[in-house]
């Protein structure tokens, strides 16, 4: 059980995808839960009154602020042994030559362990504390994903990728033993009764799963009251091949809606080609963008118009899409929406870019509502989880270095101008601790200045 902890300093999370809002005082969390917010005054009066009697105090330094964690809404947790490689290659040859196979070896479950426990803890060193994860095919190897989620105490989605076409992959399952083998794991992941990690239903894209496989997804999702997860419309070469396999669907968002999959507890990565019927479809279901502007400039498939997608009333969240993505930070993620933005307004589409405050919101409570975690995650509410990142602009060995400033420290300007350098310039040195609600006993030496637990 988490303990009672009083955090005193400056905490900035976004409200809207326009508004950031920045506050100076204190947050009190217990059992793991925010439970009461305010000013440096309200405070001072509460110690006066001893009202945090064993209440451990953390009190942050001037250039130091608490975020919500970065919420990653899409990556292939064992394509990270592949991260950096053949990305001058497009998508349908990418996978053919290195996805594929390496995806393979996930059938030995000891490979699997070695390399998710890696991945896990390579995403919470870089701040995301919630990650939607793809798998592989294989029910075992797959299930180390998710212990190593558990181990580590990060907040996840895990899928056990489905596939019964026959394709470049050459391993795949028959429908019947694919359908059973994801009922199995959903009630697996379900039977570990761990509130942090959950099983989402994952048909790889309609490129490797035909109507009857989705059909019977479909079904799963609903008996078990899961999310779904999937590609749509990254490649002009993809989008062809699935809709030469099926020749009565107009679109490639109709593959996946004929067999309804688009729902409000469905995430789509990509969606880089839409047309307008499909993004007026996408809305009327309630279903999300994960946003992954690296792998989709890497692998060629093009610039998403995610303002378009904003515009057409879609929720929006962002991804790494790990190895597709040559980067494993949000932060990058948050980057690169801003340049591919820039890029398509450079380009003639008017009022396309992302600002630096709007991409933080898609990495944060974005990414939450995308996934349907925005209840519990994103902001800082009373209510919610605790799940946030200490941030320490001028930490040791960052490359942020300190100058001296016009601007007064005390004020919502300073605090501004932290994050912007954050956003711009940081990195994982900057992100001196993670804490999630279960976690919030076990925080770093030296990342607050501690003060003793008040007395009664």
């Amino acid at each position: 059980m988490a303990g009672n902890i009083i955090f005193i300093g400056n905490f900035i999370h976004a409200d809207l995808l326009t508004e950031l809002k920045l506050r100076t005082g204190f947050l009190k969390v217990e059992d793991g839960k925010i439970t009461q917010i305010g000013t440096l005054q309200e405070y001072e009066s509460l110690v006066r009154d001893g009202a945090w009697s064993n209440f451990k105090i953390n009190r942050l330094n001037e250039h130091q602020f608490l975020i919500p964690g970065f919420v990653d809404c899409h990556t292939h947790a064992p394509q990270f042994p592949n991260i950096g490689l053949g990305l001058d290659r497009p998508l349908l040859e990418w996978l053919k030559k290195y996805t594929f196979p390496l995806e393979k070896q996930y059938s030995d479950p000891k490979f699997a362990s070695k390399v998710y426990d890696k991945v896990v803890k390579r995403l919470l060193t870089n701040g995301t504390t919630t990650a939607c994860y793809f798998g592989t095919l294989h029910f075992e190897g797959t299930l180390e994903l998710v212990k190593s989620a558990i181990k580590h105490k990060q907040r996840a989605l895990i899928g056990k990728v489905s596939m019964n076409i026959k394709n470049d992959a050459e391993y795949y399952n028959d429908t019947q033993t694919e359908l059973a083998e994801v009922e199995k794991f959903v009630c697996k992941v379900l039977e570990y009764e761990n509130d942090l990690v959950q099983p989402v239903i994952t048909p790889r894209f309609a490129v490797s799963c035909n109507q009857e496989l989705m059909d019977g997804l479909s079904d799963i999702a609903m008996k078990y009251n899961c999310r779904t997860q999937s590609h749509i419309s990254e490649n002009q070469d993809e989008i062809e091949f699935v809709l030469q396999i099926n020749p009565t669907c107009k679109s490639y968002t109709e593959v996946y809606d004929q067999s309804k999959i688009l729902n409000n507890k469905c995430i789509m990565a990509h969606a880089v080609h839409l047309s307008d019927h499909e993004m007026a479809l996408l809305a009327n279901k309630g279903v999300s963008v994960a946003h992954c502007p690296a792998s989709n400039t890497r692998l060629r498939s093009g610039l998403c118009p995610v303002r378009r997608i904003i515009n057409n009333n879609i929720t929006v969240g962002l991804g790494t899409d790990v190895s597709g993505g040559d980067n494993a930070s949000i932060l990058d993620a948050i980057r690169r929406s801003m340049d591919v933005s820039m890029s398509l307004e450079l380009q003639g589409t008017k009022d396309s870019s992302l600002n630096w405050k709007e991409a933080f919101y898609l990495a944060t409570v974005g990414g939450a509502k995308a996934l349907n975690l925005d209840e519990k995650i994103g902001t800082f509410n009373i209510g919610k989880d605790f799940d946030a990142l200490l941030i320490d602009i001028y930490a040791d060995n960052s490359q942020i270095d300190y100058y001296e400033s016009s601007t007064d420290p005390n004020s919502k300007e300073y605090l501004m101008e932290l994050l912007e350098r954050f956003i711009h310039v940081g990195d994982d040195r900057n992100i001196v601790q993670e804490l999630l609600d279960t976690q919030i006993q076990n925080i770093k030496p030296n990342s607050f200045t501690e003060i003793p637990m008040a007395k009664s």
